[in-house]
This record gives structure tokens, C-alpha cells and sequence, in this order.
């Protein structure tokens, strides 16, 4: 690997004590709507639910200690097209390691790898990697936002050219949500360095994705018990699952005066997700941390904006992928394979349990997944 360019320079994370002693004060002086008895978490996140998380996260969630856990990764920032790139650069010491980039998605953080990382970098065997680890424009510390723009194609570039800068000629790619999204693209892009690239989803997933292909619901079968599914997952996430992306896709700015001011709004906008999307338990402590990141910098409101310039985006998302690919779907029933267009020959491992997170859910089984794709290609 060449020398790191000048252009990249060493980062920690350090919030002042002023702004932890506010989100406290805070929490503590929240003001809380009236119960409405049982309708459970039919009309969002519970209230008793909400007010036990609140409360942990004032009085017995560490952020200190999440940050020095976070700041024991080596960490970077760099200025891409303008825009401030933060990002986990962790290398292996074992021979023959492979970079590979990870991409977080929504509503996430580089905080969701946190127990990923190590067995990709020191696994007790089998192929080891140099992760690379970037915060999605206007997400964490890759803020503020630089400007409007920043789809998933103009931040596939900003990672061909992150690994360009970090010296790696060839490297694979790797993300979920949002993430296999710019993962997809990058492969496209820069398809001549790109060793192969491997994306996670999950039958809510594949089914939310479906809604925004165009006459994708013409093509099901109503007698086929697996389209029969797929369409009514469909139907409930137009119904009922898409209300906070309908929102930040078309106001942004309005819902992002209430991410940025109110803590507890914003807690309630992840912890409900990660609720919905989510098969096995996720740490409690791993959940507030990526809440707190979004709370310390404010990356709610420009997360959201993002949100917004990928709705209105053209759906022109470029060449697709030449290199290898492989999928990991966790929770796996009958409807992914419909739904992913995975090519002839492409790697796919079907887990049956996990969801929209695998690796805060299962990262050994995530870890293994890109262990045995990556491992025999160069």
C-alpha cells in the first residue's frame, strides 16, 4: 500500500462534557404525551417502552465509555467533493489481508460494525481484512452537510476515490440498506479495482425495495403463495412502513427542527426502526450509541436530506456490477430469492435468523459470510 495522502488527517471523538450535561437535562425535563391504553406498538413506539430508554440513556447509558470504544479504532477525516468524509480505518497485522469497505445504512452509524470489525481483522482463522469504515454523508462526524446532491452515485464516487486515496488497488465492497445501495455502485464504478461485492438483505427488506420498482406488482402471481406474501408485504409497507421515509422524502427540513431539538424525538425515530427490522436482540448500549451520534452532531436533519435527494434522483443508477457478487439474506423465507436480482452463479447464504441488521444481530455468522466470499478473490 502507497502513503497516505496529506489530505487525510487523524481524528478522535471528543463532545465536550457541556453537551452531555444538556442531552441530560434534557431527558430529564422531557415532556411526555398522555397513554393511550393497548394499542401496544400499533401506532409507533410505546410509551412505557420509550420512557425505560430514556431513562437508561440519562442515568445508566455510558457514553463515555462507547466513546473510547469507538475512539480505540483508528479513525480519519478527509474532504471529498467538498463534503467532510469521516471514516474507520482499521488494518489487519495478519498476512495476505484483504481492504474491504463497509457501508452503513439507515438508520445507522459505523457504530453498527462495532462488533464486526475485530473478527474481520484478527479472525481466528480463514481470510483477514483491512476494514475501511466511512460515515454516509451528512451522517456522525462526515457532517455538516456540504450542500444538496449527495445520492447514492455521488457518494459511491466519494468511496472510489477514499480507497484511491488510502493507496488500495484492489478492494471489496460491502454494505446493507442504503449501503448495499452505494456498494452496488461503487462495484459499477470502479469495477477495475473492485475485487467483488456482497450485500445483506431480508425478506421485509427485499419486499420495501420492491415497491420502488415500476410495475413490479403486476408481475405476481395472486395464486402463488410466495407473491401472495410478497404483496401483502408490499401493501403494509405502503400502508404503514413507509411513513418515516415518506416524511424526510418530501420535508426534510421540517421533521429535521424536531430530530435536531428533541432528544427524545430522536430516539424514537431509530429505536422504533431498529424494533421493526430486527429478529434477534440488538445491545442495548450499541442501539444508543448510533442515537447519540446522530444527537451530538446533528446528523437527524442532514441524514434526512439525503433521504430526500435519493427519492428525487433519477433511477439511472449507472452500469451494474461486473465483478462477483454475493448476498447474504437473513431471516430467509421463499419471497428473496423473487425479489434480488442475484445474477447466475452469484454467492448466496440463507440464514434463518437475523433481519435489517446482521451485524449488530449476528456478526460471527456475517463475519464467516465475508470470510467465505472474499477469501479466493483477488
Amino acid at each position: 500500500m502507497s502513503a497516505i495522502s496529506e489530505d487525510i488527517q487523524p481524528f478522535r471523538i471528543e463532545i465536550p462534557q457541556a453537551e452531555l450535561d444538556y442531552l441530560h437535562g434534557r431527558l430529564a425535563g422531557a415532556r411526555w404525551p398522555g397513554k393511550l391504553p393497548g394499542p401496544g406498538w400499533t401506532r409507533g413506539i410505546p410509551l412505557d417502552y420509550l420512557q425505560e430508554l430514556a431513562g437508561y440513556w440519562r442515568t445508566g447509558y455510558d457514553w463515555r465509555a462507547a466513546e473510547a470504544r469507538l475512539n480505540a479504532y483508528p479513525q480519519f477525516t478527509t474532504e471529498i467533493d467538498g463534503q467532510r468524509i469521516h471514516f474507520l480505518h482499521v488494518r489487519s497485522g495478519q498476512p495476505g489481508a484483504k481492504p474491504l469497505l463497509l457501508t452503513h445504512g439507515y438508520p445507522s452509524s459505523v457504530s453498527e460494525f462495532m462488533e464486526l470489525i475485530e473478527p474481520l481483522v484478527n479472525p481466528l482463522e480463514g481470510q483477514a481484512f483491512h476494514v475501511v469504515a466511512p460515515s454516509l454523508p451528512g451522517y456522525a462526524f462526515s457532517t455538516p452537510l456540504s450542500g444538496a446532491g449527495w445520492t447514492m452515485g455521488r457518494t459511491a464516487a466519494a468511496w472510489a476515490e477514499l480507497m484511491r486515496r488510502l493507496g488500495y488497488q484492489r478492494y471489496g465492497v460491502h454494505g446493507g440498506d442504503v449501503g448495499a445501495g452505494v456498494s452496488g455502485l461503487v462495484a459499477g464504478l470502479d469495477g477495475e479495482h473492485v475485487t467483488g461485492v456482497h450485500v445483506v438483505t431480508d425478506p421485509l427488506t427485499a419486499a420495501a425495495v420492491a415497491t420502488f420498482i415500476p410495475g413490479m406488482t403486476e408481475h405476481l402471481d395472486p395464486n402463488d403463495p410466495a407473491d401472495k406474501l410478497i404483496g401483502e408485504r408490499m401493501d403494509a409497507f405502503r400502508g404503514e412502513g413507509s411513513g418515516y421515509l415518506a416524511i424526510q422524502n418530501s420535508r426534510p427540513q421540517t421533521i429535521g427542527y424536531g430530530l435536531t431539538d428533541s432528544p427524545l424525538l430522536q430516539l424514537a425515530w431509530i429505536a422504533e426502526k431498529v424494533h421493526e427490522w430486527t429478529d434477534l436482540p440488538v445491545d442495548r448500549d450499541q442501539l444508543l450509541t448510533t442515537v447519540s451520534l446522530y444527537w451530538f452532531t446533528g446528523s437527524g436533519a442532514s441524514a434526512a436530506h439525503t433521504l430526500y435527494d435519493q427519492a428525487h434522483a433519477s433511477l439511472l443508477l449507472g452500469a451494474p456490477p461486473a465483478v462477483p457478487q454475493g448476498f447474504a439474506v437473513f431471516g430467509a423465507d421463499e419471497t428473496v430469492r423473487k425479489l434480488v436480482p442475484a445474477p447466475a452463479g452469484a454467492h448466496w447464504t440463507e440464514f434463518a435468523h437475523g433481519k435489517h441488521f446482521p451485524a449488530m444481530e449476528a456478526p460471527a455468522d456475517l463475519a464467516a459470510d465475508l470470510r467465505a466470499f472474499f477469501g479466493p478473490l483477488e
